[in-house]
């Protein structure tokens, strides 16, 4: 580790996109952190996320790569979810308001590539086989590609190494949960016609599939048949994948060369806890769900983004009491929500009861016709609804996302940046934490005079209307030990 005393690292179990992004900002706020990775290094083009949501544009905005990555895919305004039941991203009130259609392999090259300037060390082809913790740190049991077993000690460990987590197993949590869907098909196949839209979506009958583009001729197919769940290792062929494609589409568009065929099953599972002393759990690691939607890797990122700021002033000595607690407390809700609303969708969609059907045919008419529970769909589908509990007697603002608001100088997101708290002021401000290098004074554009402290990952810390010097001088106490 760098010949850095342990007290001072962090090592984060897992190199996809949750993992990824909190090793990054880890080491872009100088702790020091090493990426173990059971994998040889290798991006994987055969990944199953292919949706990025508003909320983790902005996110990867205030990281300085949102517009990279827009530039690897397509995007889309509208959302459908049922024949009859679309959902209108355009009126999002985000920089960002669409779905970006780009391979998950996409996000983690750019994450990849910032963690490893930032300075994290990888080690690859590493697998966690035991884990212990004391008051002041925790060991890690580490096997390398040539069997030895090498313990590595560090201040905190997070698992980010999805659902058959080694670290949640070392840790003894459960994983809780149910098999939403017993039979899926994943397949990359290249088409004789090319499908209307970017993404193509629809359930018929026993049949539902989706069709994305790569955006150089292949293109991902997801999909399953209710007449025919059988096991993951049970064999598939382009013949199978046509036919739900049909069942579903009303065509296979001239489906040809498979490159990749295989089969998995879908569940909901959650860990009672995201936190175990020193050790933390993220993304799939702590929460599985179904596909519907697109939430489930823009989930572990949101994970990735509330912890890392967190573990980053705990390690440097600045964290108040309950920071680190505050993890779980304000991300376990989250993923609760999350899995609660895939996989409703999920249950809708397969809906074969009639009351089922009937209650399908009402939510979508209900939703097209009442605009604050489209407004709350999209908010949980994006992300960009969701707020943290705030202490009794705050300002309305306290634990709300901050869009990108226009400052003097530019705009909130190109602030955050730094990885810094933002404060944003109706004046000026010289006091603690502007000395100390943790936190960026911005003024407002215009006229506004509520004073606002943004966390580094985009949620109001605190707020206060005409708040003089001192007032403003405690607040900002408080968010530092």
């Amino acid at each position: 580790m760098n010949g850095t005393a342990p007290h001072r690292t962090v090592i984060v179990v897992g190199s996809g996109p949750t993992g990824l992004l909190l090793a990054g900002d880890l080491a872009t706020a100088g702790v020091t952190v090493t990426l173990v990775e059971k994998r040889p290094r290798k991006i994987s083009n055969l990944s199953r996320a292919f949706g990025v949501h508003a909320r983790t544009m902005e996110q990867l905005d205030a990281r300085g790569l949102a517009d990279e990555l827009l530039a690897t895919g397509d995007t889309i305004t509208g959302l459908r979810l049922f024949r009859r039941l679309a959902l209108d991203l355009s009126t999002l009130p985000s920089r960002f308001p669409f779905l970006l259609i780009t391979p998950q392999y996409e996000v983690e090259r750019l994450l990849e590539r910032r963690a490893r300037e930032a300075g994290v060390e990888f080690a690859y082809e590493s697998e966690v086989v035991g884990l212990q913790q004391d008051d002041e740190g925790v060991d890690l049991d580490v096997r390398g590609a040539d069997g030895a077993i090498v313990t590595r000690r560090a201040a905190y460990v997070v698992g980010a190494d999805g659902h058959r987590s080694a670290v949640r197993e070392a840790i003894g949590l459960d994983f809780p949960g149910v098999s939403v869907i017993k039979s899926l098909i994943l397949a990359d196949v290249r088409l004789a016609e090319k499908p209307e839209g970017v993404l193509t979506v629809n359930g018929r009958g026993d049949a539902f599939a989706m069709i994305a583009s790569f955006g150089d001729g292949w293109y991902r197919v997801m999909g399953w048949n209710r007449r025919n769940e059988v096991s993951d290792d049970a064999p598939l062929d382009l013949d199978e994948v046509k036919e739900i494609t049909r069942r579903a589409l009303g065509t296979d568009y001239g489906m040809h060369e498979a490159r990749w065929l295989s089969r998995f099953h879908s569940e909901e599972r959650q860990a009672p806890h995201y936190r175990v002393g020193r050790v933390f759990l993220a993304g799939d690691a702590a929460h599985i769900h179904s596909p519907a939607g697109g939430q489930g890797m823009n989930t572990g990122l949101q994970d990735a983004a509330n912890l890392s700021w967190k573990l980053a002033a705990a390690v440097q000595g600045r964290a108040p009491e309950g920071l680190l607690d505050s993890y779980e407390a304000e991300r376990h809700p989250v993923g609760k929500a999350v899995l609660r609303s895939s996989g409703g969708l999920v249950r809708l969609a397969r809906a074969r009861n009639p009351l089922l059907r009937a209650a399908r045919a009402l939510v979508s008419a209900f939703v097209d016709m009442a605009p604050p529970v489209q407004r709350k769909a999209l908010g949980q589908i994006t992300g960009i609804g969701y707020a943290y509990p705030a202490p009794r007697g705050a300002h309305r603002l306290t634990g709300t996302r901050v869009p990108d608001v226009a400052l003097k100088d530019g705009r909130l997101y190109e602030a955050l940046r730094g990885g810094r708290f933002v404060l944003i002021t109706p004046g000026t401000y010289e006091g603690p934490g502007a000395r100390e290098g943790w936190l960026t004074v911005e003024r407002w554009a215009g006229d506004r005079r509520t004073t606002v402290l943004v966390r580094p990952d985009g949620y109001v810390a605190w707020a206060a209307e005409g708040a003089d010097a001192a007032v403003v001088e405690e607040a900002v106490a408080r968010c530092q030990g």
